[in-house]
Protein backbone atom coordinates (compact mmCIF):
# COMPACT_ATOMS: atom_id res chain seq x y z
CA UNK A 1 0.00 0.00 0.00
CA UNK A 2 2.85 2.38 0.86
CA UNK A 3 4.57 1.68 -2.44
CA UNK A 4 1.31 2.36 -4.32
CA UNK A 5 0.90 5.67 -2.48
CA UNK A 6 4.54 6.61 -3.16
CA UNK A 7 4.16 5.74 -6.85
CA UNK A 8 0.99 7.84 -7.12
CA UNK A 9 2.67 10.79 -5.40
CA UNK A 10 5.73 10.52 -7.67
CA UNK A 11 3.57 10.40 -10.81
CA UNK A 12 1.51 13.37 -9.60
CA UNK A 13 4.64 15.46 -8.90
CA UNK A 14 6.09 14.52 -12.30
CA UNK A 15 2.93 15.69 -14.04
CA UNK A 16 2.89 18.88 -11.98
CA UNK A 17 6.49 19.73 -12.85
CA UNK A 18 6.03 18.96 -16.55
CA UNK A 19 2.91 21.16 -16.67
CA UNK A 20 4.87 24.24 -15.58
CA UNK A 21 5.60 26.66 -18.43
CA UNK A 22 9.16 26.54 -19.65
CA UNK A 23 11.24 29.67 -19.33
CA UNK A 24 12.54 31.32 -22.49
CA UNK A 25 16.13 30.45 -23.31
CA UNK A 26 17.00 33.98 -24.46
CA UNK A 27 16.34 37.32 -22.79
CA UNK A 28 13.36 39.23 -24.14
CA UNK A 29 12.94 42.92 -24.82
CA UNK A 30 10.21 45.34 -25.80
CA UNK A 31 11.09 48.33 -27.98
CA UNK A 32 8.66 51.21 -27.91
CA UNK A 33 8.82 54.09 -30.37
CA UNK A 34 6.22 56.52 -31.64
CA UNK A 35 3.34 54.38 -32.95
CA UNK A 36 5.39 51.13 -32.84
CA UNK A 37 5.93 48.46 -30.19
CA UNK A 38 8.11 45.37 -30.81
CA UNK A 39 8.44 42.41 -28.45
CA UNK A 40 11.15 39.87 -29.24
CA UNK A 41 13.67 37.35 -27.93
CA UNK A 42 17.32 38.49 -28.06
CA UNK A 43 19.66 35.58 -28.77
CA UNK A 44 23.45 35.92 -28.49
CA UNK A 45 26.01 35.23 -31.20
CA UNK A 46 28.27 33.21 -28.86
CA UNK A 47 31.00 32.84 -31.48
CA UNK A 48 28.65 31.33 -34.06
CA UNK A 49 28.30 32.35 -37.69
CA UNK A 50 24.68 33.49 -37.78
CA UNK A 51 23.33 34.24 -41.27
CA UNK A 52 24.02 31.67 -43.93
CA UNK A 53 24.94 29.11 -41.27
CA UNK A 54 22.84 29.05 -38.05
CA UNK A 55 20.03 30.84 -39.89
CA UNK A 56 20.23 29.54 -43.47
CA UNK A 57 19.80 31.85 -46.43
CA UNK A 58 16.48 31.54 -48.22
CA UNK A 59 14.54 30.11 -45.23
CA UNK A 60 11.95 31.93 -43.11
CA UNK A 61 13.45 33.23 -39.87
CA UNK A 62 11.46 34.38 -36.82
CA UNK A 63 13.70 37.45 -36.25
CA UNK A 64 14.52 36.62 -32.65
CA UNK A 65 14.34 33.68 -30.30
CA UNK A 66 11.59 31.61 -28.70
CA UNK A 67 8.16 33.04 -29.59
CA UNK A 68 7.95 34.78 -32.94
CA UNK A 69 8.53 38.53 -32.76
CA UNK A 70 5.39 40.68 -32.50
CA UNK A 71 5.21 44.20 -33.92
CA UNK A 72 2.28 46.48 -33.12
CA UNK A 73 1.41 49.67 -34.99
CA UNK A 74 -0.84 52.02 -33.00
CA UNK A 75 -2.08 53.76 -36.16
CA UNK A 76 -2.11 53.23 -39.93
CA UNK A 77 1.16 53.98 -41.69
CA UNK A 78 3.67 52.64 -44.18
CA UNK A 79 6.22 49.88 -43.69
CA UNK A 80 8.87 49.65 -46.36
CA UNK A 81 6.81 52.07 -48.45
CA UNK A 82 3.74 49.81 -48.35
CA UNK A 83 0.54 50.65 -46.44
CA UNK A 84 0.01 48.86 -43.15
CA UNK A 85 -3.08 49.03 -40.93
CA UNK A 86 -2.92 49.65 -37.19
CA UNK A 87 -2.72 46.33 -35.34
CA UNK A 88 -0.37 43.56 -34.23
CA UNK A 89 1.58 41.32 -36.58
CA UNK A 90 4.17 38.57 -36.40
CA UNK A 91 7.50 39.68 -37.89
CA UNK A 92 9.43 37.22 -40.04
CA UNK A 93 12.30 37.56 -42.50
CA UNK A 94 13.87 35.56 -45.26
CA UNK A 95 17.57 36.42 -44.99
CA UNK A 96 19.83 36.28 -48.02
CA UNK A 97 23.39 37.43 -48.47
CA UNK A 98 22.59 40.73 -50.24
CA UNK A 99 18.96 41.38 -49.26
CA UNK A 100 16.22 40.27 -46.89
CA UNK A 101 12.51 39.90 -47.39
CA UNK A 102 10.73 41.23 -44.31
CA UNK A 103 7.28 39.74 -43.72
CA UNK A 104 4.34 40.90 -41.61
CA UNK A 105 1.90 38.08 -40.88
CA UNK A 106 -1.46 38.46 -39.13
CA UNK A 107 -1.32 35.09 -37.31
CA UNK A 108 -0.25 35.86 -33.75
CA UNK A 109 0.90 33.36 -31.12
CA UNK A 110 3.38 31.47 -33.28
CA UNK A 111 6.39 29.75 -31.73
CA UNK A 112 9.36 30.51 -33.91
CA UNK A 113 8.82 29.98 -37.63
CA UNK A 114 8.09 26.26 -37.35
CA UNK A 115 4.50 26.56 -38.59
CA UNK A 116 5.00 29.55 -40.89
CA UNK A 117 4.05 27.52 -43.98
CA UNK A 118 0.73 26.70 -42.32
CA UNK A 119 -0.02 30.44 -41.91
CA UNK A 120 1.77 32.03 -44.89
CA UNK A 121 -1.60 32.81 -46.46
CA UNK A 122 -1.99 35.34 -43.62
CA UNK A 123 0.98 37.41 -44.81
CA UNK A 124 -0.02 41.06 -44.90
CA UNK A 125 3.03 42.31 -46.78
CA UNK A 126 6.53 41.48 -47.99
CA UNK A 127 9.25 44.12 -48.23
CA UNK A 128 12.69 43.57 -49.76
CA UNK A 129 15.52 45.52 -48.10
CA UNK A 130 19.27 45.54 -48.75
CA UNK A 131 21.81 44.11 -46.31
CA UNK A 132 24.51 46.33 -44.86
CA UNK A 133 27.64 44.48 -43.71
CA UNK A 134 28.95 45.83 -40.42
CA UNK A 135 32.66 46.16 -39.69
CA UNK A 136 32.30 44.74 -36.18
CA UNK A 137 29.91 41.99 -35.07
CA UNK A 138 26.90 42.73 -32.86
CA UNK A 139 26.82 40.10 -30.10
CA UNK A 140 23.11 40.20 -29.30
CA UNK A 141 20.26 40.50 -31.80
CA UNK A 142 18.97 44.06 -31.62
CA UNK A 143 15.82 45.59 -33.08
CA UNK A 144 15.54 49.37 -32.87
CA UNK A 145 13.56 52.25 -34.34
CA UNK A 146 16.09 55.11 -34.43
CA UNK A 147 14.50 58.50 -34.99
CA UNK A 148 11.11 56.82 -35.54
CA UNK A 149 12.03 56.55 -39.23
CA UNK A 150 13.39 53.03 -39.73
CA UNK A 151 13.06 49.66 -38.08
CA UNK A 152 16.59 48.24 -37.89
CA UNK A 153 17.65 44.67 -37.22
CA UNK A 154 21.31 44.08 -36.37
CA UNK A 155 23.08 40.87 -35.43
CA UNK A 156 26.51 39.48 -36.12
CA UNK A 157 27.85 41.54 -39.04
CA UNK A 158 24.43 42.10 -40.62
CA UNK A 159 22.13 45.11 -40.54
CA UNK A 160 18.86 45.66 -42.38
CA UNK A 161 16.58 48.70 -42.22
CA UNK A 162 12.92 49.07 -43.14
CA UNK A 163 11.56 52.61 -43.54
CA UNK A 164 8.46 53.34 -41.46
CA UNK A 165 6.20 56.38 -41.45
CA UNK A 166 2.88 57.48 -39.98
Amino acid sequence: MKSMLLLSFTLFMGLLVSAQPSHPKSPHDTVTAKNIKITYGRPYKKGREIFGKLEPYGKVYRVGADEATVITFSKDGTFGGKPVKAGSYTLFAIPNEKSWTIILNSQLGQWGAFKYDQYKDKDVLHVDVPVTTLSAPVEQLTIAVPGNKDLTITWDKTKVSVPVSF
